[in-house]
């Protein structure tokens, strides 16, 4: 999970020097648009690989509210 979040950050801060070399409103924007896609697969992976570590120790109850949790969080997040 930490290098995944690791490898989010670089990437963040990539697309943000990115922007700065671009110095383009309009460039920028693409760029800032493909970092859409970055952090909801990010959330899916750590979610995933977390609760995969977690399957013993939670009951399937607690896994389907955890699941409802995530999809609120990405409708909330992909909607527009």
């Amino acid at each position: 999970m930490a290098v995944l979040r690791i490898i989010s950050g670089s990437v963040e801060i990539s697309a943000a020097l990115l922007m700065l070399r671009l110095n383009q409103v309009d460039k920028a924007l693409a760029v800032n648009s493909a970092l859409a896609l970055v952090g909801p697969t990010v959330l899916i992976l750590t979610t995933t690989i977390g609760l995969t570590g977690m399957t013993q120790q939670l009951s399937w109850s607690k896994i389907g509210w955890i699941g409802c949790g995530v999809a609120f969080l990405l409708i909330g997040i992909l909607k527009k």
